[in-house]
């Protein structure tokens, strides 16, 4: 099974590719800046991983890409690179979970347990927070509870709970004290080339034009018009 992962959604740029299967696999890895640097580094740092490993993009079982949630054009950028490649290769694409991979990460800094209940979250910006819930047991992942947008305050998940992602440093004190063990965690291409295999057994793969992003703010700035229309409704100073 050969395997190219990348995932842009975050001010990471991560990208992975694995060459085999099981013990027998090997695996190249590029973790650097993203941002505004992913447009133009993305596509030659692939170009780099597929030489190192000897391979052509049509010797791919797949291309997996984080679809979200996450950053609006980070998004884009990943999906849009995931369709070309695999419409150019005639290769099936794997979109997954931004935030289902953020709790394979903290599954594997936590040493791979048996059972793990997990509160992924993301960085949302505009002072909020992408989270849903993950339960790893009997070798699978269940989503417990669907995404969604909120404030870190509002927040609130079970005691048994890891709380993983990218918030602690921005909005840790806002977050509830409940005594969740808290795991710095990311959507790193690694952890998608993990979860790949069972989603992929599973039927997950699409055809590249079927491949889209995950947005669950679909609206990130005002109109002209509304911004002119809330200056109007603002009441004048006396």
């Amino acid at each position: 099974m050969n395997l190219l992962a990348f995932d842009t959604s975050t001010e990471r740029m991560s990208i992975a590719l694995q060459r085999g299967a099981g013990a027998a696999a090997t695996i190249w890895q590029h973790d650097a800046a993203g941002g505004a640097l992913t447009s133009t580094h993305l596509i030659p740092e692939i170009q780099r991983l597929m030489a190192l490993a000897g391979l052509q993009f049509g010797d791919l079982s797949a291309i997996v890409f984080g679809a979200g949630p996450g950053s609006f054009t980070g998004l884009r950028t990943a999906c849009s690179v995931a369709q070309g490649l695999g419409f150019g290769a005639a290769v099936p694409v794997l979109p997954v979970d931004t935030l289902l991979a953020v709790a394979q990460d903290a599954h594997q800094q936590l040493g791979a347990p048996e059972r793990l209940a997990v509160t992924a979250l993301l960085d949302a910006r505009m002072d909020e927070l992408y989270t849903a819930n993950y339960l790893f047991e009997s070798g699978l992942w269940t989503c417990t509870k669907r995404y969604s947008l909120i404030s870190p305050e509002a927040l609130a998940c079970d005691a048994d709970h890891v709380l993983a992602g990218n918030v602690f440093a921005e909005y840790g004190e806002r977050l509830p004290q409940m005594g969740q063990a808290r795991v710095q965690a990311l959507p790193t291409a690694l952890a998608l080339l993990r979860l790949a295999p069972a989603l992929l057994a599973g039927g997950a793969a699409v055809s590249a034009e079927q491949a889209l992003p995950t947005y669950i703010r679909d609206k990130v700035a005002q109109t002209t018009q509304e911004r002119l229309a809330a200056k109007l409704a603002q009441p004048l100073s006396a």
